[in-house]
């Protein structure tokens, strides 16, 4: 995908990877990128750093909460209208409180299943769309697991499995868009430093003691392997980013090799 002129939804853009993410797609050229997130304080600010860094009207900040509905929908109209119409969708909000798992699946799968529906809704060919790319924000616990998140590793189970089901030849074949997924290692964020409090539940102290001995990375180092999977990544396929090291591809073997 050639990312010069394209106009691009970043979910959970105000901070962390999503705001690295916006940046990075700003630099390689993009028209415009809406940042959807619930903290209007700190997406208004957001949108300042943007405009300062690559001038006026390439990034409006748009309230939502990505587990309702009729929020989401109407943030991709007003996106597509904004900036006359929709190439790229990124699904990065997410969550990982293990405390609420209710929540946790609403928003690391319901949502990410939601944007990625309206993503095809809005930029499928077939539904007279453009065509596209939607990029799904996984984890490495997509493709493993540890005992102190299990609601966390379900939910990045499930983005996996459903970045595999909609990157079949079908949907492609119908309606233009690559569905792709990244999956971040143990990424510096808010999210991270919220996880490392001091209240920490007996379940979250074992969940930051697995992690302890992974590569710590800068979220701009997942947004800069975000960018050379959206323009060269295929349709269904899973990248990693981790330690700060270039994305590289994975594959899940067919289960008639998994047979022990």
């Amino acid at each position: 995908m050639e990312l010069q002129g394209k106009v691009a939804i970043v979910t959970g853009g105000a901070s962390g990877i999503g705001l690295e993410m916006v940046r990075h797609l700003l630099q390689a050229g993009l028209k415009g990128v809406a940042i959807l997130d619930m903290a209007e304080a700190v997406g208004k600010a957001a949108v300042s750093q943007m405009e300062s860094e690559f001038g006026a009207k390439r990034a409006i900040f748009i309230r939502a909460d990505v587990t309702k509905a009729d929020q989401f929908k109407e943030a991709f109209k007003t996106a597509s209208t904004t900036f006359g119409g929709l190439d790229i969708v990124i699904n990065n909000a997410g969550i990982g409180n293990e405390d609420n798992w209710e929540l946790i699946i609403a928003v690391n799968v319901a949502a990410v299943m939601r944007g990625t529906l309206l993503a095809l809704e809005a930029m499928g060919r077939d539904r007279g769309g453009r065509g596209g790319a939607v990029l799904n924000v996984a984890s490495i616990l997509g493709l493993s697991a540890i005992a102190g998140a299990p609601a966390y590793v379900t939910s990045k189970h499930a983005v996996v499995g459903l970045v595999r089901s909609f990157g079949m030849p079908y949907h492609w074949e119908r309606t233009g868009v690559r569905v792709m997924a990244i999956c971040p290692g143990v990424t510096e964020t808010p999210m991270l430093a919220g996880a490392r409090g001091p209240q920490m539940s007996s379940m979250a102290q074992m969940a930051a003691l697995e992690v302890a001995a992974l590569p710590l990375q800068k979220p701009d180092a997942v947004a800069r392997a975000a960018v050379e999977v959206l323009r060269r990544g295929e349709n269904g396929s899973l990248w990693v980013s981790e330690g700060g090291q270039p994305a590289y591809q994975v594959a899940i073997p067919a289960r008639e090799q998994m047979r022990v």
